[in-house]
């Protein structure tokens, strides 16, 4: 109970960031498509990357997929890290890759937790295991391999 109200917490609090960052982006699309284009990306990037991190932060707040929204945070928080603060002399960019790279490991721990309480994954992985109560399996190594598979759904 404990550790799923912490699961919850933790999502709620990591989600913020993301779907603030989001639509700021959508508010201000020209400028941040300029800004993207002064590190070298394409300034039509900046459309894909604000919906990524509303819809993004909004599936790691409902907990919808959160294995893989928090995979796909990661890899997101790690490329922002290297490509937008590479300038580590400056401590304001430093600290702001240190906190991107904070963040994605937030993101890692939350996949090695699966910390899917009070989450909608939670609710399809209860319905998927009543549905499968339903449906008799003749052997005991089928059940053994029916389990292992469940292991790793996103």
């Amino acid at each position: 109970m404990f550790s799923g109200l912490c699961a919850l917490v933790g999502r709620v609090m990591l989600a913020p960031i993301f779907i603030v960052s989001g639509a700021a982006k959508l508010a201000d699309i020209s400028g941040t498509g300029n800004y993207m284009a002064s590190v070298g990306l394409q300034s039509g990037l900046a459309l894909p990357a604000a919906i990524f991190e509303i819809v993004g932060g909004l599936m790691i707040m409902f907990g919808v997929f959160t294995r893989l929204a928090s995979l796909a945070f990661a890899v997101f928080c790690l490329l922002t890290a290297l490509l937008f603060h590479r300038e580590t002399a400056d401590p304001v960019e430093a600290a702001a890759a240190m906190k991107n790279i904070a963040i994605a490991g937030g993101f890692l721990c939350l996949i090695a937790y699966e910390g899917r309480s009070w989450s909608f994954d939670a609710y399809r992985e209860r319905r998927r295991r009543i549905a499968a109560e339903r449906v008799t399996i003749p052997t005991e190594s089928a059940q053994q391999v029916i389990v292992q598979k469940r292991r790793w759904r996103f």
